[in-house]
């Protein structure tokens, strides 16, 4: 399977070849049952289907995307692949023994009731793995300007703001739009589809339903091992080094949370650092 997986793999974006990498090597279990929440067009699941995993997925499907027609063509809607409607994951309780989710959580509005449907989902014991950017990154990746998450939304100077970084060369999808509708547009996007949160509140939030830790650390060496990059990698894994590349990581790319649910079927209460806390679960999950 290994070596099937290896050439798959490298089809997709290294986020994803991480998360796949962990259902199907770094699993506590031999056979995991897997859900990519907020699967997209699925190629999560089609890469891991292909090599073996049980994987399904789920996803809201939002008018600002266009994934549900690649889902739908490929005959998974309703079975691999479910809808989430009005909060709810449509699977049964302790279901899933991993779940994992790639830059998902920033356009979640109402963060406790998913990570409760995560809870109520996974298995006791199950792990939940997920990359998503707080309000702390400095670019914000779908319009590709720096610190416009930043801005109070509907704000006039954001507007301002958004149109002079575009008329000197930021910005993404810029078409043949002025500055200003792009501008115009791309804010009532983001505004629509986006919940940026300060990592100190989703620390608060993860708190009341998992143990968990930081582990960027885990993501940035498998980054660099995968792109050949080993002598680096060994650099990073200095113990004065690490910190300091985990820390500017957050702040380039965002956090990278490993959670686990309670065996007694509760989250296990944690209190302190957050990059430091449950981290012998951690290695355990893994």
């Amino acid at each position: 399977m290994s070596r099937e997986c290896n050439g798959l793999r490298m089809s997709l974006h290294v986020n994803y070849r991480y998360l796949l990498s962990k259902a199907m090597f770094d699993s506590a279990q031999s056979s995991p049952v897997v859900l990519d929440y907020g699967c997209g067009s699925g190629q999560i699941i089609e890469e891991g289907r292909k090599a073996g995993v049980q994987i399904y997925g789920a996803d809201v499907f939002n008018e600002g995307g266009v994934t549900r027609p690649v889902i739908e063509e490929k005959g998974w809607l309703g079975n691999i692949v479910r809808e989430i409607e009005h909060g709810v994951i449509p699977f049964d309780d302790r279901f899933f023994d991993l779940v994992v989710s790639n830059m998902v959580f920033e356009h979640i509005q109402d963060l406790d009731g998913v990570l409760s449907e995560i809870l109520r989902i996974l298995k006791p014991g199950g792990t939940f793995l997920c990359m998503f950017p707080s309000k702390d990154v400095i670019l914000e990746g779908h319009c590709g300007l720096p610190f416009i998450h930043w801005f109070p939304k509907r704000s006039r100077l954001r507007f301002y703001y958004a149109v002079a970084l575009r008329r000197i060369g930021f910005g993404h999808f810029k078409g043949d739009k002025s500055a200003s509708q792009w501008a115009s547009n791309f804010l009532e996007w983001l505004d629509r589809f986006t919940c940026y949160r300060d990592s100190q509140t989703i620390f608060t939030s993860f708190r009341r339903y998992f143990a968990f830790s930081l582990v960027e650390h885990d993501y940035i060496i498998f980054r660099l091992n995968t792109h050949g990059w080993t002598r680096l990698s060994r650099i990073f894994q200095l113990p004065f080094i690490r910190p300091i590349g985990c820390q500017l990581f957050r702040r380039l790319a965002g956090l990278v949370i490993l959670a686990r649910k309670g065996d007694n079927l509760e989250a296990i209460p944690i209190a302190g650092n957050p990059q430091k806390v449950f981290s012998s679960t951690a290695r355990q999950c893994w």
